[in-house]
């Protein structure tokens, strides 16, 4: 049982948004739950810090700011005639607060390394469930909302969607921290121009040049910071040599880490192993950015040659190479380098994919289909931005943009 106690408004200084009121005495125990604080400790950016050196900020920023930005998107329906009560108001903020709660070491970047058969959703749908638990049934409602099982679809959008508040936030915070232009959108006029059609969440027509500009600038900010090549390279390295380290465990290697990291290095948990046995989570709910760094700069010293490679390669910033292009990496090209590796490093050949390996990335910047963003006009009629924007070209945005990277270290160039 957990014994909420009155707390008077609390009020945090935010870099982007200034004052932040938390008014609710419920999610001001969230906030200091150890589940949430934990978020303190994840970065919002992987190693992004490597190419921008601001983007240190944190899965706790996000958090924080998205419920900022919530807030003022229920008042806004709300001051349009829309029926929001108060449970569903505090329940929507919830459900926004602890939307990335489920996210492991460096966010995305490692994603499916630690945990690979379970997303970040779904991990963070657990960790609501278990909070549920603690405090007695008071976060059902936000658990509806963000399984998007409540009645109320727009409650749902707001926290997921193609134009949530959750995007709203992480393009406009990314760019401040990283100290680049092309995220930067006018939150506050979209947020005004919110409104609902048949239980639906739309944008007033007169927002549409805003929305053009909230497009393009999700598009420009995973070409400019999410999928920067350096930022691959970085990242892509540090996966290796999770891998790696995992090999090594499993022969009966002795590794050094954690004793929460060393449980998911041993082992690839299901969702079935989260169910069976609770105490999973809250091994996971241990984990942070501070695990991993810790481990690989031990790792530096192992004797291991791969672990030992890559983990000096982050440690130190000197990445491997990267290249992109439009098609797949011949295959012998690939191999030649594999092979110089070998030579250069005295490794063995099974061991070459550690250190040369290629893979793919996507970047679609607007879903034609699923989820559209729906302009509402002053007749009642609504219209797909899509197909009321004269400056978008829905047909190119809409098309997944794929390229392919081979990562190598600098000195295995053929």
């Amino acid at each position: 049982m957990k014994t909420i106690t009155a707390n008077k408004t609390k009020i945090l200084n935010d870099p982007i948004y200034g004052f932040t009121n938390i008014s609710h005495d419920l999610i001001f125990e969230l906030i200091e739950h150890p589940y949430f604080q934990r978020l303190r400790r994840i970065s919002q950016l992987g190693l992004t810090y490597l190419v921008y050196p601001g983007a240190n900020h944190t899965r706790f920023h996000h958090a924080i700011g998205a419920m900022h930005l919530m807030q003022k998107a229920v008042l806004t329906l709300k001051n349009k005639g829309h029926e929001i009560t108060l449970e569903e108001e505090q329940a929507v903020l919830i459900a926004i607060l602890l939307h990335d709660i489920g996210h492991g070491p460096f966010s995305h970047a490692l994603e499916h390394s630690i945990v690979n058969s379970i997303t970040h959703e779904d991990l963070s749908l657990m960790i609501m469930n278990k909070l549920n638990e603690e405090f007695e049934g008071k976060l059902s409602l936000a658990i509806q909302i963000f399984q998007n099982t409540y009645p109320k679809v727009f409650l749902h959008q707001l926290i997921s969607s193609q134009l949530d508040v959750d995007r709203l936030d992480y393009l406009k915070r990314d760019s401040f921290y990283c100290g680049v232009s092309e995220g930067i959108i006018n939150s506050d006029r979209i947020i005004n121009m919110l409104n609902i059609h048949h239980g639906n969440l739309v944008v007033d027509a007169k927002a549409i040049y805003s929305i053009e500009k909230f497009i393009i600038a999700r598009r420009l900010m995973y070409w400019q910071v999410y999928l920067h090549k350096t930022v691959l390279s970085a990242e892509f390295s540090l996966v290796e040599a999770l891998k790696r380290a995992k090999t090594l465990i499993k022969k009966g290697d002795d590794i050094f880490c954690t004793s929460a990291l060393r449980e998911f290095l041993e082992h690839n948990h299901s969702p079935e192993n989260f169910n069976k046995n609770p105490k999973l989570l809250n091994l996971f709910c241990q984990l942070d950015d501070f695990d991993i760094m810790s481990s690989i700069k031990e790792w530096m010293q192992h004797p291991d040659k791969i672990l030992s490679i890559l983990s000096k390669k982050i440690m130190e910033r000197k990445l491997l190479k990267i290249e992109l292009q439009d098609e797949k990496f011949n295959t012998s090209y690939i191999e030649n380098i594999q092979h110089k590796a070998t030579e250069i490093y005295d490794i063995d050949s099974k061991n070459a994919p550690h250190l040369v390996f290629t893979n793919q990335i996507d970047n679609k910047a607007y879903h034609p289909i699923k989820d559209k963003i729906y302009l509402l006009y002053k007749d009642g009629h609504i219209k797909d931005i899509g197909a009321a924007s004269d400056q978008l070209n829905i047909s190119v945005l809409g098309q997944t943009v794929t390229k392919h990277f081979l990562c190598y270290p600098k000195d295995c160039k053929i």
